[in-house]
């Protein structure tokens, strides 16, 4: 029987797992964002609005257990800020459990996001929360035009962090 010596192919420059970009502080350009707020009357979409992100920060830090997500709503339909609590990363997808301050009273949200493309310095995500309208009312006190029945909103959110 004779040996045989294979060569050895080497494997690829380090890489990095995960959907997050290298640590750092990261923000969404004017212009490079969607915001929208779809109230639910049942199966129905009733209104559909788009809101403006007054501003969107990520902090990957290497020292922390999460990354910190902060979005910025202010529109006539929500004046509010989302930020995040904790982070979970699975196939591509990021779930995020945050607050969302209205009127300085929190109110817990999952925020789940797809990543669609992602680099050492970018990210580009899109995602959705689904807010149940009445416990968010009697908890914050935000509140639809009388004539708008709901009974669920949802908040969509695509940004692209550089």
């Amino acid at each position: 029987m004779t040996t045989v010596t294979l060569p050895t192919v080497p494997p690829p420059p380090e890489s990095r797992t995960g959907a997050l970009p290298l640590p750092g502080r990261y923000t969404v350009a004017p212009g490079r964002s969607l915001v929208e707020l779809t109230a639910w009357y049942g199966p129905l979409p009733v209104r559909r609005r788009r809101v403006s992100l007054a501003g969107a920060s990520l902090e990957v830090s290497p020292e922390a257990e999460h990354p910190e997500f902060r979005f910025e709503f202010d529109g006539r339909e929500l004046r509010a800020a989302l930020t995040t609590e904790r982070v979970e990363e699975a196939a591509g997808r990021l779930q995020l459990t945050a607050d969302l301050d209205i009127d300085d009273v929190a109110f817990p949200v999952l925020l789940r996001l797809r990543v669609v493309d992602h680099t050492d310095d970018r990210l580009l995500v899109v995602g959705t929360a689904r807010l149940p309208y009445r416990l968010l009312h009697r908890a914050t006190g935000f509140r639809l035009p009388w004539r708008l029945p709901a009974t669920r909103l949802r908040l969509l959110v695509a940004a692209e962090f550089a």
